[in-house]
């Protein structure tokens, strides 16, 4: 059985992942990593040059090749829940646990992010976040077996519910 972490951007899906990874020494997949490397791009090149829909395809097809994997930590993009398909594929073998924060804290943890896009290229930051995330709130609980609030708990503490939650 895999461990899926899902959750919008800075919520500590990467760092808990590689804590995870190492407690229960199991790899971590990425599955933003594994776009950059399939297509040779970072996530804005990726973007620029195709588009969301071709980055999400990419996305898609990642989702797709973890089906049959097992004993992993799976560290998911922010928007990999826009997408059912990407749901059931990470679901088939895997539980899902979602990190939350809130907007406030999102936005101190990553801060104008360069490494992503804009995903609605009009909004201020802050508004961006709040925006994006009233409509992914309902597709992240839809998708999640486990809710684990980050906002005030260290990595290691939220590793540590994790394992607690998943165990029992």
């Amino acid at each position: 059985m895999n461990i899926v972490l899902i959750g919008y951007r800075g919520t500590g899906k990467s760092t808990v992942a590689r804590l995870l990874g190492k407690r229960l020494r199991r790899l971590v997949v990425s599955t933003d990593a594994e776009v950059i490397a399939r297509a040779k791009l970072s996530i804005p090149e990726i973007v620029e040059q195709s588009g969301w829909d071709h980055f999400r395809n990419l996305e898609s097809a990642v989702c797709q090749s973890l089906t049959d994997k097992d004993e992993l930590v799976i560290d998911t993009g922010g928007g990999v829940i826009l997408r059912d398909e990407n749901v059931a594929a990470l679901k088939a073998n895997g539980v899902t646990v979602w990190l939350t924060a809130e907007v406030r804290t999102i936005a101190s943890r990553i801060g104008p992010d360069s490494q992503r896009p804009s995903l609605s290229g009009t909004k201020t930051f802050v508004e961006e976040i709040e925006e994006i995330l009233k409509t992914r709130i309902p597709k992240y609980k839809a998708a999640a077996d486990y809710v684990i609030p980050t906002d005030q708990s260290s990595p290691g503490q939220i590793t540590n519910l994790i394992l607690k939650q998943i165990s029992n």
